[in-house]
């Protein structure tokens, strides 16, 4: 082989074979391998599935996708399914060529995005636990040789005996050391909490723009590509939301906004769990802004798609805003905006490209984490306290009178702010509000309150 072809070769994109399931759509595993690089030769939809141990279905239609791969110069087949370990193994003795699933698809794009430490060891936890049962197709007869006299010990371990109680030591002590990252970012969150600040985290399908809309709202410097799984690891900025009342601009209130990882339909579970840290951003949140691609079609599956995930790590009760980003390229086209809008009454219009739609989410924000407004007279020896709103709250109005400072104020309401809501509890302007800032919060409003440990 000449100088030239080495080159070819080297530079020669992977092509793999899609192999999905009768009537399921294989346009999401041909973004997630197109995001790994490689090329897609073919995309095939099987006719039906059956209980077949050695395949997953008949031998025909087997070596029919065997051929098929042969024909294509494939390198790879990859199935939209899982694959179990032993059907791993007949498929690569038939085709003679990798064969890999969906989940191994995802583990790589995971494996080669990872950055940080904790991203990365949780990539290799991941991949340890996933590939541990499927080692012995790797692997031939090779046994040690018998040790001592004959008959006086046992045959000595494969070598994949060794590799399996490799790998065994090797997760446990990944698994020492993720839980050490977890928690010093356990310090970090407690640190945080001692600053009085509610937070809300950004969840949604991968590739929805989190990471940009993270980027637009606070000015960060978050990674971003339009590619799957572009970020993985949690990022955390402050932002600072102000009221719908434009003339007070500078009486503002700072949030913690989160950028997570983002969602996909069928996750791996040991992703999920070794994942299980970083969700947990999400799961202890104030606020869930649910961030949705509304210029994909199937905007309605990423929405189902993602409050499962959140159903999994227990956020389902969490207060969440929908958030339709990308509104920009769907802007001129009437017909499909009027179903967005009309499939989510509720949600926010934005662009993060643009800005459009940003005082709305902003206002939305304010609502649901600052509450109603409300009215107090603060005595002048006590105008300390505004001090204290300012770090938790809005002050809409602030007039300084005779017989004290009387501010309109969002974010004492009890439920979401207890601390605030005592401190001003007696100089309310509304006496049943005052009664009811007495009470103790009941069971309700949002799961972790900001404040409640201070």
């Amino acid at each position: 082989m000449d100088l030239i072809n080495l080159e070819e070769e080297e530079n020669r994109k992977i092509r793999a074979l899609l192999v999905g399931e009768p009537n399921i759509d294989i346009s999401e595993l041909s973004g997630l391998v197109e995001t790994l690089g490689y090329e897609i030769a073919r995309s095939i939809n099987l006719v039906r599935m059956e209980q077949n141990p050695v395949y997953g279905f008949g031998k025909g239609k087997a070596e029919e996708i065997a051929s098929l791969s042969k024909e294509l110069e494939c390198d790879i087949i990859i199935f939209d399914f899982e694959l179990s370990p032993r059907k791993q193994r007949n498929w690569e003795k038939l085709a003679k060529i990798p064969v890999i699933d969906r989940q191994e698809v995802i583990l790589r794009i995971f494996a080669s995005r990872a950055q940080t430490r904790e991203a990365v060891l949780q990539v290799q936890l991941a991949s340890l636990e996933y590939s541990r049962p499927r080692l012995a197709h790797s692997y031939g007869d090779m046994a040690r040789q018998r040790g001592g006299n004959f008959g006086s010990k046992g045959s000595g371990e494969t070598q994949l005996e060794l590799d399996i109680r490799k790998i065994r030591e090797k997760i446990t002590q990944l698994k020492k050391e993720l839980g050490q990252v977890v928690k010093d970012r356990e310090t970090q969150r407690k640190r945080r909490e001692k600053i009085p600040l509610p937070s809300c985290a950004l969840a949604g399908y991968t590739n929805a723009g989190k990471s940009s809309l993270l980027n637009a709202l606070t000015g960060a410097d978050v990674f971003v590509e339009d590619k799957l799984f572009a970020t993985l690891d949690p990022t955390t900025r402050k932002l600072q939301i102000k009221s719908e009342n434009e003339e007070k601009k500078g009486f503002g209130t700072n949030i913690l906004l989160t950028d997570t990882v983002g969602f996909i339909s069928n996750l791996p579970h040991s992703l999920v769990n070794a994942f299980k840290s970083t969700l947990e951003e999400a799961e202890r949140a104030n606020l869930i802004l649910l961030v949705l691609d509304s210029s994909d079609e199937k905007i309605e599956f990423q929405y189902n798609t993602v409050t499962k995930v959140l159903e999994e790590i227990g956020a389902e009760k969490t207060p969440k805003i929908i958030v339709l980003n990308k509104i920009d390229k769907i802007k001129d086209d009437v017909s499909l905006l009027t179903h967005v809008k009309s499939l989510f009454p509720e949600a926010v219009c934005v662009s993060a490209k643009t800005h459009e739609g940003f005082d709305a989410l902003s206002k939305r924000i304010c609502d649901e984490l600052l509450g109603e407004e409300k009215s107090y007279i603060v005595p002048l020896e006590k105008q300390n306290l505004l001090n204290e709103t300012r770090k938790t709250g809005i002050i809409l109005e602030e007039n300084w009178l005779d017989d004290g400072i009387h501010i309109k104020i969002k974010g004492g309401e009890l439920k979401k702010n207890p601390r605030l809501s005592n401190l001003l509890k007696e100089f309310s302007e509304d006496k049943n509000q005052a009664e009811n800032a007495a009470e103790e919060p009941k069971e309700g409003g949002f799961k972790k309150k900001f404040g409640s440990d201070w």
